[in-house]
C-alpha cells in the first residue's frame, strides 16, 4: 500500500500546532511508528513590514568602540504572524492495511487535528504527486 497523507491548517494557532506535533511524538515513540508516520510542519511567514527593514538597517551598524555588529534583542510579536500547515504522511505496507487504516481514520478524529480541517490525500487522487513534491520539499 503506497503512503497516504493528511494535510491539516492549523491557520496562526501556535498551541494547537504544539499539541499536534506533541501528539504525534507520542504515538510514534508508544506504537513505535518511527518510519510509518512521519510529519512535516510548514510555515508560512506573512509580509513584513516596512519599519522591520528599517530597524535592521540600524542594528548592522558597526559598534564604533569595538568595531562589531550591535544585534537588539527582539521581543516576540503579541500575536503570531505565521501560518502553519502540517503535512503526515502514513506509510504501512500491503500486510498493515488495517493498521494504517485505523491511523487514517483516528489522526483526524483527535482533539488537535478536527479543528484544522484535515484534507486525506491518496494515491488515486490528482493532488497526490503534487503532495508528495511537496512533502519531500519541505525536508
Amino acid at each position: 500500500m503506497p503512503h497516504i497523507y493528511i494535510q491539516f491548517d492549523f491557520a496562526k494557532d501556535e498551541e494547537k500546532v504544539q499539541q499536534a506535533r506533541h501528539k504525534l511524538e507520542g504515538w510514534k515513540q508508544a506504537y513505535r511508528l518511527d518510519k510509518k508516520l512521519l510529519f512535516k510542519f510548514e510555515r508560512i511567514a506573512a509580509a513584513a513590514p516596512a519599519e522591520d527593514s528599517a530597524k535592521s538597517d540600524e542594528t548592522d551598524k558597526p559598534d564604533k568602540s569595538k568595531g562589531k555588529i550591535k544585534a537588539k534583542p527582539e521581543a516576540p510579536p503579541a500575536a503570531p504572524s505565521e501560518t502553519v500547515k502540517l503535512l503526515v504522511r502514513l506509510d504501512f505496507s500491503n500486510h498493515e492495511k488495517l493498521s494504517g487504516q485505523r491511523w487514517l481514520q483516528r489522526i483526524p478524529s483527535e482533539e488537535p487535528f478536527q479543528s484544522a480541517s484535515p484534507i486525506i490525500v491518496k494515491p488515486a487522487d490528482a493532488l497526490f504527486p503534487d503532495t508528495e513534491k511537496h512533502f519531500d520539499d519541505l525536508g
